[in-house]
């Protein structure tokens, strides 16, 4: 009977730790940075993100990017994904003079106010290494994007990237203590329409989004945490059929060129987590601490001292998932 009794306790404490883990896997905690965490088999999950970008050099600015995106674990290492991108543009008080539509990396001119369908995502994760058997988690992911609308100013573009990514994460303290790194290369092919008064535009960029985050459990339902984004490119524009690769400004990379960096911006900021059985919630703050580039192709350090032509002052993010 004592034996009974032993595994009878012991396989309660595995299947009470089996939930913990399923209730916990791929739950956001924090704005940028996501957990080596995959869906259970058979599982779904709904996210929805709302992630403000707020505030340039000069003007009102607010750029906010709805997505919708939908989780299915189709084994309990392998998730695949799909998501909407809804684009809402509020700005207003940017020199028109200063846009002299040859790049679409100008500095936003006049003012918009508009939401529009941006394009969508589709995409998978594989988990090689669990964060809680082995000593180190670890899941690569790919994800191809198509965008209608650029995400800076709200125009008309045809963009096409593929995303190749890496995802690490190491647990403490019973899983109390948490720390994950997200790295994103993208490869992306960019179109701007050609008009009577300004030439079209191709551009080829490859882009590196590096974050980190650490959070600690303080709570059964809570938990707070602190996150840092590195965001860089790398861009080749075409202008007129002729690239900058052609001209001898840029190194051949593949089918892509890699051009010279033409900004980097590194944001810091808190976050805070809330979960129930079948649902939870993040939202997190992001401040723009250090930024620079080309001064000679980004007007914004030329005038401001940070590249505000690419990135703003303050991201402001709220993640509900819901988990089914």
């Amino acid at each position: 009977m004592k034996n009974i009794a032993t595994k009878t306790t012991l396989t309660a404490l595995g299947l009470a730790a089996g939930l913990t883990l399923a209730a916990q896997a791929d739950e956001n905690l924090w704005l940028y940075t996501t957990g080596t965490d995959t869906r259970p088999k058979g599982s779904f999950e709904l996210k929805l993100s709302s992630n403000s970008h707020i505030g340039k050099g000069e003007g009102d600015y607010n750029f906010t990017d709805f997505r919708p995106e939908l989780e299915y674990g189709i084994t309990d290492k392998l998730t695949v994904f799909g998501e909407l991108m809804i684009f809402d543009h509020r700005y207003s008080g940017f020199d028109s003079e200063n846009a002299d539509g040859d790049s679409a990396h100008d500095p936003i001119a006049g003012s918009k106010s508009v939401t529009q369908y941006g394009g969508f995502e589709l995409g998978f994760k594989y988990n090689v290494l669990s964060a809680y058997k082995d000593p180190i988690g670890l899941s690569f992911g790919l994800a191809f994007e198509h965008r209608d609308i650029y995400r800076l100013d709200g125009a008309d573009i045809d963009q096409d990237s593929l995303v190749p990514s890496i995802f690490l994460q190491k647990n403490w303290l019973d899983n109390q203590l948490t720390w994950a790194f997200t790295g994103k290369m993208e490869f992306e092919r960019r179109k701007s329409p050609s008009d009577n008064s300004v030439s079209g535009v191709l551009e080829e960029e490859i882009a590196f989004d590096l974050s980190t985050g650490l959070a600690y459990r303080f709570a059964p339902n809570w938990t707070v945490g602190v996150e840092a984004r590195y965001q860089t490119d790398y861009v080749d524009p075409v202008e007129d059929g002729i690239s900058g690769s052609e001209s001898g400004d840029f190194s051949s990379l593949g089918d892509l060129t890699l051009g010279g960096q033409f900004q980097y911006g590194l944001y810091v900021g808190p976050s805070i987590h809330y979960s129930q059985e079948g649902w939870w919630a993040t939202a997190s703050i992001l401040f723009l601490v250090d930024g620079g580039g080309d001064e000679s192709r980004n007007i914004s350090l030329q005038e401001y001292g940070k590249p505000y032509d690419e990135h703003e002052k303050i991201h402001l993010g709220l993640t509900v998932g819901f988990e089914f």
